[in-house]
């Protein structure tokens, strides 16, 4: 008999495990998909094209509010959770209310959704989201680079855009492909690092595609995850990133943990800027839960390009979207420039305009620093008119993006980024020399 199936999701994962498993499996038949964390994803519509002859009408997406109505209305009788950075309560939040509408409750692991390579790959993932995910991935690149590797990058899936079909499978090798491509600020926050070093990247939902593209021009894969997801590539290396500054989540976010528990590398990041004693607690919980691991501590430097704008004046500062946001943290790379260089941040709460009022009330820890919500066309623009409102001397823009490209500032414009250090990126050398990588 076949099940009646709701995956819940966020554009991403959901796409990714409907596309990876449930397509093909003749027990299921998804009747909906459910949305969370991406504004506007609710209200469209999985298409027919990629779902295939058992879904001539393609797969309607609802908000995920709605899901006890949805599985009473649909006749559901199981739902897959399929999105990432929860806690283990919320994870088990959800299961309750599953249960208690009368479905069952499926979590996929990774051997039913990870896509195999005929390229080596090395996987990078993460406790939660911020962790530095991206610049572990990226300081991989180049030791592989250095040793005459032809390497690329395969993101993690974030098809925010309407026309999914378009974005099964995209590759962005300079600022060009983002037009193209109509890609968000949470997009180019990902992929605009990767071509400031000088990397193609892949990114899209349709990994089989993603794959077969990636590995005609390259030697390694480097899966960069999303949140803390898990890996949507089969990995000969997987590296788990974890963060002293969120001491504890390592083992109690899904699907962090996991990430923690599948490691053979794991990265304490942030040791220069997090609590010895923070530290210490995370390498003994990686020790404890893993250790069978390689530990590798590491500084996530930061780049500054004008420090001088900062000394002594008053800043409002922009950070990474998805950290600040579902991620949970309360500051990143510009609150630390600041406090680095002497300057003074200026609270931007009595400015905030539209979408991003919405965005504080959803996210109560949010203070200081201004998360770069950019969704839409109409997040970008409230994004501007809140940080060309706030009486300030400097912008410090934190986000990977290239906000400059997207906005026009009021005020001068210092960019910070974060890399990982070099000591810690040649460590990380040796271990892929050992492992046969390089």
């Amino acid at each position: 008999m076949t099940e009646r199936l709701i995956v819940m999701g966020a554009a991403g994962r959901d796409f990714h495990n409907f596309l990876a498993f449930f397509k093909r499996s003749r027990r299921y038949r998804v009747v909906a998909f459910t949305a969370a964390q991406i504004p506007g994803i609710a209200g469209r519509t999985f298409p027919a094209g990629l779902a295939g002859r058992r879904y001539p009408y393609g797969i309607p997406i609802h908000p995920e509010a709605e899901l006890g109505p949805l599985i009473r209305k649909l006749r559901a009788d199981t739902v897959c959770l399929s999105y990432s950075d929860l806690s283990h309560q919320e994870v088990m939040d959800k299961a309750s209310r599953v249960l208690a509408a009368g479905a069952n409750f499926l979590l996929l692991g990774p051997r039913d959704t990870m896509v195999p390579s005929v390229r080596p790959v090395i996987a990078v993932s993460a406790a939660r989201t911020g962790c530095g995910k991206s610049q572990t991935a990226r300081a991989l690149a180049e030791e592989l680079r250095r040793r005459g590797r032809r390497v690329v990058g395969i993101r993690h899936s974030m098809p925010y855009g309407r026309d999914l079909e378009a974005q099964a499978c995209q590759r962005f090798a300079g600022v060009a492909d983002f037009a193209r491509h109509h890609t968000t600020i949470e997009e180019e926050e990902e992929y605009q690092p990767w071509l400031d070093h000088g990397f193609a990247v892949y990114a899209g939902f349709d990994y089989v595609r993603i794959l077969r593209a990636a590995e005609r021009e390259a030697d390694v894969l480097i899966f960069d995850g999303g949140n803390n997801d898990l890996p949507l590539v089969r990995p000969d290396l997987h590296v788990t990133v974890v963060d002293p500054h969120r001491a504890g989540h390592e083992a109690t976010y899904y699907p962090g943990f996991v990430n923690l528990l599948l490691a053979d590398v794991v990265v304490v990041n942030k040791v220069d800027s997090a609590a010895p004693e923070a530290v210490a607690r995370v390498v003994a919980a990686v020790r404890a839960h893993n250790p069978r691991a390689i530990v590798v501590k590491a500084r996530s430097e930061l780049r500054v390009d004008h420090p001088e704008r900062i000394r002594g004046r008053r800043c409002a500062v922009i950070g990474d979207g998805p950290t600040l946001s579902h991620g949970g943290m309360g500051f990143g790379a510009g609150t630390l420039a600041v406090r680095r260089h002497g300057g003074r941040i200026v609270d931007p709460r009595r400015w905030l305009a539209g979408s991003l009022r919405a965005t504080y009330r959803n996210f109560p820890h949010l203070a200081l620093e201004i998360p770069a919500m950019g969704y839409s066309d109409a997040q970008v623009r409230d994004l501007a008119r809140t940080v060309n409102a706030i009486p300030c001397d400097t912008v410090v823009d934190g986000s990977p993006a290239d906000l400059q490209r997207l906005i026009r500032f009021a005020r001068p414009v210092v960019n910070v980024r974060y890399e990982l250090d070099t000591r810690s990126a040649r460590r990380l050398g040796r271990i892929l020399a050992e492992r046969g990588l390089t």
